[in-house]
Order: C-alpha cells, then sequence, then structure tokens
C-alpha cells in the first residue's frame, strides 16, 4: 500500500486507528508557537488571581525584537504590555515577586495581598536574553506523575509561564502516534497495545531504551490520554508558547523486517537490563514512508510545531553497520520534509550528540538542550564542543523524582552569564530539566531569571528577595534561614561531578553498606548538613502573621524532611559499626532510632499532598475502565518508584532509582525493608551466625502487586512536627 493511500485511509479512520482525529477534529492550522491573544492570558490571571484579576489589564503586542514585557498602571489598576501571552504572565510573576511581594509556585504559594494591588514605584520592564527557554526533561512524564489530570497540567502551565518559560516538552500522545503509524504497517491493535508499555515507564520507551512492560494498554487510556495531549498542547499554543514533540529517529516494533521484508532493522542490544527496540536504519526507503506516516499522524492529532525532540543513539544505542552522519542526515530529511522549518531539539548528554550528527546536519536549525552544563567543570567551551551549534545552559537538578532539596546555583550564576557574553557565544536558551519536576521550586525561579537578566545575579540579594516575596515580607529569620539553605544545599558546585543533591538512605535497599538509595547518586554529603539544620529553627521563627501560606507550610515541610533525612547518613555507619561489635543492646538502640525516624519522617511528609503515595496511586487508578486495567495501573505507578522493571534491570542498578520521601512509601514500603533486614541482623546476632539473604526483588515486587489503600488528603501539623525535628538535632 502506497503511503499517499495509508495516509488517506488514516485520516479518515478506515484502517485501524483510534479514530481519534475525528474526535478533536483537525489541528493542522495551528500554528506552530502562535497565541490566542490576550484571552488566554487573561483566564490565567483569574485562575492565578481569583481576588485581584479584575485589576490586571492585559495588552498584546507582538513584535519581532524578541520577548518583552512592561508593567505600570496606578494602585488597583496594574497594566501590562507584552509580547505574546506568556510574556503577560511572566511579567505578572515579576511584577507578584518585585512590588507584591507574592509568589506562585509549584510547591506552594502566596498571595497575601492588599486589597487593591500596589503600583510599580517606576516602570518594570523585561526583555529575553535568549529566545529559548525550554522547560521538562524526557522523564518528566515518568517521574512527576504520568497520571496527572487537566487540572495538573493546567497549573504547571501556568507556572512555567508566570517563570517565563515559552517551550515545553510534551510526550503524552505520542503512543496513540505510534500506535496509529504502526497499524498501517503491518500490526495489530494487540501486537501494539502489547509494544507500548503502560503510561509510567513510557519516556523511555520513547527514548528507545525498552517496551512491552506494565501493559497492555487498553484502546480506551490510548484514547483518553489523545484526548488530554490534545488539551495540553492547545493551551500551550493558547498562551503563546510552543509546545516540543517528540520526532522520529527510527523506533520500530519488534519483527518490523518480518512484516515488511528489504527493511534494515538494527538490533540494539539493551539498555539497563531492558531489550531495546530496533532501530529502522535512516538511509532505508522505508524510513522515509514511516516517518512520514508518523508525521501525518502526529499533525492530524496535535498539530505542527517548531521544535522536535530527537535523541539519536541516546544512552548507547548501536548504530550497527549504518554511518552515524548519514543516519542523521535521514532523520533530518525526513523532519524536514514534514516540517521544512522545524528545529530538531536534541539532548546534551554522556556522549551526545555525537560529532558525526553535528557534521552531518544544519547545525542553525538543531538545538542542544545541555544536561550537563552544571555537573562538570571541566565543560568549558560548548562552542568548541558542537562545533558552533545553538545550545540552551541546562540543568538537571534532580534524578528520579528525589525529593532531595538543592542545586549548584552557584555554578548558574557565574557560568551562565559567562557562556552568553564570551566572544562567538552560541548559547541560545535555558533548559529547566529535573527529571521530576514538582520539587525546588527557589531552583526554578532563579534557573527562570537568567534568561531575563542581562547581568549577573547576586545570589545573596537574590535569595533574600526571594525569601520577602515567598512569605509575603521582610524577615529576619526567613532571610537567615534562606541564607543558610544558599550557603548549603543550593550551595553546591559542579567540581564534585554531580549536579543533584545526595538522596536519602531511609529509601535504599537495606544494606549496612548503603550509601545511596539510587545507583547512580551521590555517595556522600554535599554540603554541611549540620549547617543547613541551622535553617529550621529559623524558619519556625518567622513572624506568625507569615506562616499561614501554603508556601511557607511546604517550606517549613521541605527543611524539616531534609533535615531528619541527612541523618541517616550520620546514623547508619553507626549501626554498622554496632553490629560488627556484636553490641546487641547498642544494635538495638540504634535501629529503633532509625526506624522510628523513618515514622518521624512519614509524619512530616503527611502534611503535603504533593508527598503523599495514597494520591499518586489514586491518579492511577482513577484512569482504569475497571477493576483489572486499575491494578495494572497502579502496578505501573507503584514499580516505577521501587524495583523500576523486571528483575533483570532491577538488579543492574534500577532498583530504587525513583526513590523519594514520601508519606506511605516512608511508613510502609521503606519502613517494612528496613524492620525485616534488622530483625534478621537481630536474629544473627543472637544466634552468632551469618544473616540469612533476603531476595529483595522478591519482597518489592510482592509490595508493587498489591493494593493496600494510603491517605490522599494531607494531615498533621507541620509547625509541631517540625518542631519536633529542631529539637532532634
Amino acid at each position: 500500500m502506497s503511503l499517499r493511500r495509508r495516509s488517506f485511509l488514516a485520516r479518515a479512520g478506515l484502517v485501524g486507528g483510534l479514530a481519534v482525529f475525528g474526535s478533536y477534529g483537525s489541528a493542522r492550522t495551528a500554528a506552530a508557537g502562535g497565541g490566542g491573544g490576550a484571552d488566554a492570558a487573561r483566564t490565567a490571571v483569574e485562575r492565578l488571581l481569583p481576588r485581584h484579576h479584575g485589576q490586571v489589564e492585559l495588552d498584546i503586542r507582538p513584535g519581532d525584537g524578541g520577548d518583552s514585557y512592561a508593567v505600570g498602571g496606578a494602585e488597583g489598576r496594574i497594566a501590562i504590555t507584552a509580547t505574546t501571552p506568556a510574556t503577560a504572565l511572566a511579567a505578572l510573576g515579576a511584577y507578584l515577586k518585585r512590588v507584591a511581594r507574592a509568589n506562585i509556585s509549584w510547591t506552594g504559594e502566596q498571595l497575601g495581598l492588599p486589597d487593591r494591588l500596589p503600583a510599580p514605584d517606576a516602570p518594570l520592564t523585561g526583555k529575553a536574553g535568549v529566545p529559548h527557554r525550554f522547560a521538562y526533561n524526557d522523564t518528566n512524564e515518568g517521574y512527576t506523575g504520568a497520571y496527572r489530570d487537566w487540572a495538573a497540567w493546567e497549573r504547571s502551565l501556568d507556572v512555567l509561564a508566570l517563570h517565563g518559560f515559552n517551550e515545553v516538552l510534551v510526550y503524552i500522545g505520542a503512543e496513540t502516534v505510534y500506535y496509529d503509524t504502526f497499524r498501517h504497517f503491518g500490526y495489530s491493535d494487540a501486537e501494539m497495545r502489547a509494544w507500548i508499555p503502560g503510561p509510567a515507564h513510557q519516556p523511555w520507551w520513547l527514548l528507545q531504551n525498552m517496551s512491552h512492560f506494565a501493559g497492555p494498554v487498553s484502546r480506551r487510556l490510548l484514547e483518553q490520554r489523545a484526548a488530554l495531549a490534545r488539551r495540553i498542547t492547545d493551551r500551550i499554543r493558547e498562551l503563546g508558547m510552543t509546545p516540543v514533540f517528540p520526532g522520529y529517529f527510527g523506533t520500530v516494533p519488534d519483527g518490523f523486517a518480518d512484516k515488511n521484508p528489504g527493511a534494515n532493522v538494527v538490533p540494539q542490544g539493551s539498555w539497563a537490563g531492558f531489550r531495546r527496540p530496533g532501530w529502522l536504519d535512516p538511509r532505508d526507503l522505508l524510513f522515509a514512508e514511516v516517518a512520514a506516516a508518523f508525521y501525518a499522524h502526529q499533525d492530524e492529532l496535535l498539530g505542527a510545531t517548531g521544535l522536535y525532540k530527537m535523541d539519536l543513539l541516546h544512552e548507547g544505542g548501536d548504530p550497527g553497520d549504518v554511518p552515524v552522519g548519514d543516519a542523521a542526515r535521514g532523520v533530518e530529511t525526513a523532519l524536514r520534509r514534514a516540517h521544512p522549518d522545524a528545529i530538531w531539539a536534541i539532548l546534551g548528554w554522556q556522549t551526545n550528540p555525537r560529532k558525526e550528527i553535528l557534521e552531518a546536519v544544519d547545525r542553525d536549525r538543531m538545538l542542544i538542550v545541555d544536561g550537563l552544563s552544571d555537573r562538570y567543570a571541566t565543560v568549558t567551551d560548548r562552542e568548541a564542543d558542537w562545533m558552533d551549534t545553538p545550545y540552551a545552559f541546562g540543568s538537571i537538578w534532580n534524578f528520579g523524582g528525589h525529593t532531595a532539596l538543592g542545586a549548584n546555583t552557584p555554578d548558574w550564576a557565574e557560568v551562565y552569564p559567562a557562556w552568553r557574553d564570551k566572544k562567538g557565544s552560541k548559547l541560545a536558551g535555558i533548559a529547566m530539566m529535573p527529571e521530576g519536576a514538582d520539587n525546588n521550586a527557589a531552583a526554578m525561579a532563579l534557573l527562570a531569571e537568567l534568561a531575563w537578566t542581562p547581568g549577573r545575579i547576586d545570589l545573596d540579594a537574590w535569595y533574600r528577595d526571594y525569601a520577602t516575596a515567598r512569605y509575603g515580607a521582610e524577615d529576619a529569620h526567613a532571610a537567615k534561614a534562606w541564607q543558610i539553605l544558599r550557603e548549603t544545599a543550593y550551595g553546591m558546585r559542579r567540581t564534585d561531578k554531580w549536579s543533584e543533591a545526595p538522596d536519602g538512605l531511609f529509601g535504599a535497599r537495606p544494606s549496612l553498606d548503603a550509601k545511596s538509595a539510587a545507583a547512580w547518586s551521590p555517595q556522600e554529603d554535599r554540603y554541611d548538613t549540620a549547617a543547613f539544620a541551622r535553617a529550621l529553627p529559623e524558619l519556625l521563627a518567622v513572624d506568625a502573621s507569615l506562616r499561614g501560606s501554603s508556601a511557607y507550610r511546604y517550606d517549613l515541610m521541605d527543611v524539616a524532611r531534609q533535615v531528619v533525612s541527612n541523618r541517616s547518613r550520620e546514623l547508619l555507619p553507626r549501626i554498622k559499626s554496632a553490629y560488627e561489635a556484636k553490641d546487641r543492646a547498642r544494635f538495638d538502640e540504634l535501629t529503633g532510632t532509625w526506624l522510628d525516624l523513618i515514622v518521624l519522617l512519614d509524619k512530616v511528609v503527611g502534611t503535603s499532598e504533593q508527598h503523599l503515595l495514597g494520591r499518586h496511586l489514586a491518579e492511577a487508578r482513577a484512569w482504569g475502565a475497571d477493576a483489572a486495567e486499575a491494578d495494572l495501573l497502579e502496578f505501573d505507578a507503584r514499580s516505577l518508584l521501587t524495583t523500576w522493571g523486571e528483575r533483570s534491570g532491577s538488579e543492574e542498578g534500577l532498583h530504587d532509582y525513583a526513590n523519594r520521601e514520601w508519606q506511605g512509601l516512608l511508613g510502609d514500603f521503606y519502613h517494612g525493608r528496613w524492620q525485616r533486614y534488622f530483625t534478621e541482623l537481630a536474629a544473627a546476632l543472637a544466634e552468632n551466625r551469618d544473616p540469612k539473604p533476603i531476595d529483595w526483588y522478591a519482597h518489592d515486587d510482592a509490595w508493587n502487586r498489591s493494593h493496600d489503600s494510603y491517605p490522599v488528603r494531607p494531615r498533621g501539623d507541620i509547625e509541631k512536627l517540625a518542631a519536633k525535628v529542631a529539637a532532634l538535632a
């Protein structure tokens, strides 16, 4: 069947597709990043400032000189002029921080505003110094929450716009594009639904790392997620932002060459214990057909856009006998045929993008989102590294969705302006890429401001101003708390070759020798944890009038959580010493303290809605059409947090990669593991024998397949719990 015939039948809904296109209408006329005028920004202001939105006037004036805004007006009538709806929201965010002393983030808000909004003393202006302000890691959909609903997505988009981002990576919906594409290359409905993993694991399938896990997905689930993807991308465009979609670079289901004789499919080996999907040679004529069908289906479902993310040969991909440069040309040619003016976005990570890729493509129409800008001190000249390809300064301050506080912000403040201002600089943006994007609101705010700051950021002043806006007024204790955080968790440097803070050991697979919970995380403290702990009493001493916001409560919880978490690295070596000394009384005392701290930590995080395992699992189950599907989706969500995948990948290092300090996960799963381990060690001491080995994969997988329920609403008094934590120090 010819491509023209396939495409026609697909659009008509006649050849085995999901027929979602007819349900949602054609999106081909949607602009790549066109905005919907001021209406989208006005409705966003109504959501964000329900009591004061009538006092904000918006005037959207598109221009050719890059994104900019101006804020003026009088008391009770704030006038914002901006180039796009999203830029108008960025102006609002700047006004709230600098004038109104308010704060809206993905971890709480503080809106203790007067009845009449204050006017700026002088016009407040801003101009983006770079065109690309890119948001989200490829893994974000998995680690932040694959089962989020529209309300959660809407809030996240509002927050991104408030912080000045204009490009948003959207992976949801790609499974429908793949499903419909390969239904026309010989695959049955059942084969495709089995190949596509559950939503929590789909990011790594789209990166060509794995397939066939936590499935099969149902047709109903594909349709529901396609509908949500359409709604998300419509809103992104309404705000004048650009959705970033996965492009096609060669991933094919198993048996593609058997169903399509003559196809050259290169086996990709394994990734962390998973067998990778095959890679269709981009020089192959069939590649052009598949890519054209892929982009046609994607356009029909979500519309065209201006950026397509493709990580060719990601994390150990094998080109086989295919010249990498020729492969890159084939991938780029297919993209250009579908979208002549599009930019190819690619992650700067490990050895990617390879030199052969850069030599082969039009580098002016590529954007490298750098995942290593703040990780290695040896990274100093990206123009030389990447042959003058435009790039975005990026940070991955969080891996696996870990809840640890901190980032290498001194490096941001120093390196970004130095790279931006150097002669011949190709720095063209910022890229916010934590693997789980629901934490470290201060890091998000600071990274975002790099793009709008023409000079250099004074970190001491920045954190002082942040504390004022975060809690609503100047407060000596708040300022001191954030100065401590700035010097400790947010004062880490890339000289030790890490970009994230260490995870806590309560989430580690039990071992007296544990140095981290995730295999690829820092093995020791990266800042002075004793100094960090002094931030907690300062936060507790903040004036009572400033403690009523969700922003304050979240920060108090998060600092208290981190104080307890940091104790794990101090306590575990002492437990090991007691065990090796065969001091049973001391061993029992210390292990009792360890388990008590987990219980306390469970209560601390239980005061925060974002830290509830019960809510996370309820979100997953809500997508199921019946109990069986709900159980399968719950398994998908649980397993990502624990074993990650099957035994082979888990034992290769993936287990607990996505550890996090959540209520329920701590009090049940982590507490249960350590209690079982300590019980066995205690018995070994009592009986003067070696401890019996425990099959931790079997233990964890049994929990993955259970259906115990956990609280879905926060409970507890965080001020009382934080005071209890402070008293332990």
